[in-house]
């Protein structure tokens, strides 16, 4: 009896397992060939759709980045065949332009695409109104720096307050300056190239305060120490004459837009008296002016027998388009 039992239950166990396996079968099989045909016909419609938006945002961006290098190649080739020493303002203005329409394009790009995959998705975009209002709450305060430096970036642009190649001092906020030459600005940063060749990245939000040395004109400053007791009216006459024949000099006469004007006494020390001559000059160019100036000024010194201060060395410095000069009515 109890040998009738276990093969009483040994059947009933074989019978619940094959009812298992032959109705997860039946299951599964339905199952795996929806599953088949609702993949298919995904990625033949919605995925095919995603892969052709995507790639056609990528060719989109590529396109709009490969206009401003045109552009900008066509302008660079502009002024190399030109025979001007500097670049005029609006060319200046016209790489920036480009730089920020290049990058304002590939963000509305991007922004589009978004939109675009939502649609296909079928992501209701009404259904992301609160969560959209409180992540825009949490970067309004996250990326309070990021907006300064855009709009700072978009009223630097519109006012023209400085473009591509021109050179620049820059005060940020923590009183520190960077000078350098210009080399591409956008919305958000400015990058410049300083005299020892480091690139420079600066946050538009944080610029304080601009000195553009490149705007428009320039101005060469040349002060020259001599013995006190020097003959100034013979010295004078001197610099003048030198002054006059300053732009019949072939390399000097390319930088300077008029005349250099001796201003007369700058400073006035124990042993020596130093006398300013200042030159307007190309924009960028006064520094290179300045050298040549100096030389011009030395020979000319020389010759008449005027020797300059021993133990002061002739200076060259440089003043910004823009910068106050009482003497400059007086010199003229």
């Amino acid at each position: 009896m109890g040998s009738s039992r276990l093969e009483s239950g040994g059947a009933t166990e074989k019978m619940t397992t094959d009812t298992t396996y032959i109705a997860a079968k039946v299951l599964a099989n339905p199952l795996r060939e929806l599953t088949r045909g609702e993949i298919t016909e995904w990625f033949l419609t919605r995925g095919l759709h995603i892969v052709l938006v995507l790639i056609g945002a990528v060719l989109a961006a590529r396109f709009v980045n490969w206009v401003a290098e045109k552009v900008t190649e066509r302008l660079d080739e502009r002024f190399a065949e030109s025979d001007a020493l500097v670049r005029s303002e609006a060319t200046k203005h016209r790489q920036a332009v480009a730089s920020v329409i290049s990058w304002v394009s590939v963000v509305l790009i991007a922004i589009m695409v978004a939109i675009q995959l939502a649609d296909i998705l079928n992501i209701s975009v009404t259904g992301l109104v609160a969560p959209a209002t409180v992540i825009g709450a949490a970067l309004g305060f996250g990326a309070q720096q990021v907006v300064r430096d855009l709009l700072a970036g978009f009223f630097i642009i519109v006012e023209k307050q400085y473009g591509f190649g021109d050179l620049v001092t820059l005060t940020v906020v923590s009183t520190t300056e960077a000078t350098g030459t210009v080399e591409n600005v956008t919305l958000r940063v400015t990058r410049l190239r300083s005299p020892d060749g480091e690139v420079l990245i600066i946050p538009n939000g944080q610029i304080v305060k601009a000195e553009n040395l490149s705007k428009d004109w320039a101005r060469a400053v040349v002060d020259i120490p001599v013995q006190a007791s020097a003959d100034l009216s013979v010295i004078n006459d001197v610099l003048r004459q030198a002054c006059e024949h300053a732009q019949e000099d072939k390399l000097l006469g390319e930088l300077l837009l008029d005349a250099p004007t001796v201003m007369g006494v700058e400073s006035i020390e124990v042993d020596v008296v130093t006398l300013r001559v200042v030159a307007r000059t190309l924009p960028g160019k006064q520094f290179e002016a300045g050298r040549r100036l100096r030389a011009l000024v030395v020979r000319a010194l020389a010759g008449a027998g005027v020797d300059t201060a021993a133990e002061a060395p002739v200076t060259v410095g440089a003043l910004a388009a823009g910068a106050e000069d009482e003497t400059q009515g007086s010199g003229r």
